[in-house]
């Protein structure tokens, strides 16, 4: 696996190029997510920006540069690897930030699929683990797993969808049929695609050097009922990528794993406080870029391409990304 060219100090000028927000008056039905903002239209599309917030904890922690451009071309590469898969909601790509998509039902569960006993949230099947369970999902685990250890097959750990500030809960295939929040049929396309989406992510994954460990999915229903994979897939935000060729080495001697994605702030975060409970310390500029360069070196890694850093403008800064972003919504303002 290369290394990218764009390390902490090559970011240092951009320590505030961020895209904390992005609230654009001029479109209609705004609603603000936990690192997007989604603008509904009337003919039935949504436009998703993704802002550089990092969300763990049920809480936004930092703004990280690049962190929403990043995003979005990793999940644009991966939604077009996997068109042969399960269909997509994405209809147009405006801007590096910027998806247009089309509107869906939401199925009402997220579903986590793991080959790696690992996390650290309240959901993760390592917490879990650690605290003493070993039925969890509606799967019994053995004695004797350690952490970030290989699980002896790929499973599905779903959970509720939870608003910003709540609380994801684990579910159980059973329990979701039992509550009526998918019906067997659903639920049986959803998890077949599921795996076949996490198959095809790992084989791509382990050619680039890249072990994916886990990985979130949410899936939607169009208006003639068919399922339609949305939201992002195989981001270092929504999956858990390790490096490969260290891993055997870090495992054998109890280390974390060297990873690439947002436990990188996570684990910062929580070697310093409880972070559902405490005030979470403020994160230093330096750290901030080094998980920007994470963000990147991802995004280099994933997809075989260079990241392009904004150039100067004629005041010597680039143009900040939200007045990028509103040049190339234009089209969709009133009048």
């Amino acid at each position: 696996m290369s290394e990218t060219r764009i390390d902490a100090d090559a970011l240092a000028p951009y320590a505030g190029y961020v895209l904390p927000d992005a609230f654009i008056p001029e479109l209609p039905n705004f609603y603000r997510g936990k690192v997007r903002e989604n603008y509904d239209l009337a003919d039935g599309r949504r436009v998703l920006i993704a802002t550089d917030r990092v969300s763990a904890f049920d809480r936004n922690l930092a703004a990280i540069p690049f962190k929403g451009q990043v995003l979005t071309e990793i999940a644009r590469f991966w939604f077009e690897a996997t068109a042969d898969l399960c269909p997509n909601h994405v209809r147009a790509n405006p801007d590096p930030n910027v998806v247009i998509v089309e509107r869906l039902e939401m199925a009402p569960v997220e579903i986590v699929v793991r080959d790696y006993l690992a996390g650290s949230t309240a959901t993760s099947i390592l917490t879990m683990y650690k605290a003493g369970a070993r039925r969890m999902y509606g799967i019994d685990f053995p004695d004797g797993l350690r952490p970030n250890e290989k699980l002896p097959q790929t499973i599905l750990t779903p959970t509720t969808k939870a608003g910003h500030g709540d609380h994801d809960a684990p579910l159980g295939a059973q329990e979701i049929l039992e509550r009526g929040l998918l019906t067997p049929r659903q639920w049986e396309d959803i998890s077949q695609k599921a795996l076949a989406l996490f198959a095809r992510g790992r084989e791509l994954a382990a050619s680039r050097g890249l072990i994916l460990a886990d990985t979130k999915y949410e899936f939607g229903f169009n208006v003639e009922g068919h399922l339609i994979l949305a939201d992002e897939i195989h981001t270092p935000d929504s999956s858990r990528f390790w490096l490969a060729d260290v891993y055997p080495e870090r495992f054998a001697a109890g280390a974390p794993p060297d990873s690439l994605d947002k436990d990188f702030i996570r684990n910062w975060v929580s070697a310093r406080c409880d972070p559902y409970r405490d005030e979470v310390p403020p994160i230093p500029e330096r750290t901030i870029l080094e998980a920007a360069a994470t963000y990147i070196r991802i995004f280099e890694t994933i997809t075989g391409r260079a990241f392009a850093l904004p150039e100067a403008g004629p005041d010597g800064t680039p143009e900040p990304p939200l007045e990028r972003i509103r040049a190339a919504l234009a089209f969709l303002f009133p009048g």
